[in-house]
């Protein structure tokens, strides 16, 4: 099983708007990731986000490429501050391969509790509208690829 861990796509300053919709980069650099990951055959079942706009819009451009059976759903606790272990036992609940978009610092120490059991040590860097894929064995969690939008059309397919 896997779990792809998304952080939301460029979003325009509060000061601009503060429901801080995607930017027009966002949009294009978050639909860009989404068809490469399409490419290499990801299948999730469903894709949770955060109460915030910003992130809702990155996983509804996920789902436009990847489908998710299950849905897209909103999800207490994926917040920036919230506490990584309530997704933890999202994450743990899943029988199937699941996608969560959420934010900084919450997606670093949900991927450091998993992978360490210490939200406190940064395990991974995040970058807007890149995926980071974790994969479980042996009842262990481990990276097993990270994507950002720089790295798109310099990836071999």
């Amino acid at each position: 099983m896997e779990i792809y861990l998304v952080q939301h796509g460029e979003s325009k300053p509060e000061s601009e708007d503060p429901e801080r919709p995607l930017t027009d980069k966002g949009r294009t650099e978050v639909e860009s990731v989404a068809r490469y990951v399409a490419s290499l055959g990801v299948n999730v079942s469903q894709i949770f986000h955060s109460t915030r706009l910003r992130a809702k819009q990155t996983a509804e451009l996920f789902a436009q490429h990847l489908g998710a059976p299950q849905g897209v759903i909103e999800q207490e606790g994926l917040g920036p501050l919230d506490d990584p272990q309530e997704a933890k036992q999202l994450v743990l609940q899943a029988e199937e391969s699941l996608m969560i978009v959420g934010h900084l610092p919450h997606l670093s120490k949900l991927a450091s509790l998993l992978i360490l059991g210490d939200p406190g040590k940064e395990v991974v860097r995040f970058r807007m509208g890149g995926v980071v894929c974790l994969g479980r064995s042996d009842g262990g969690w481990s990276i097993n690829w990270a994507l950002v939008p720089q790295l798109i059309g310099k990836c071999p397919t």
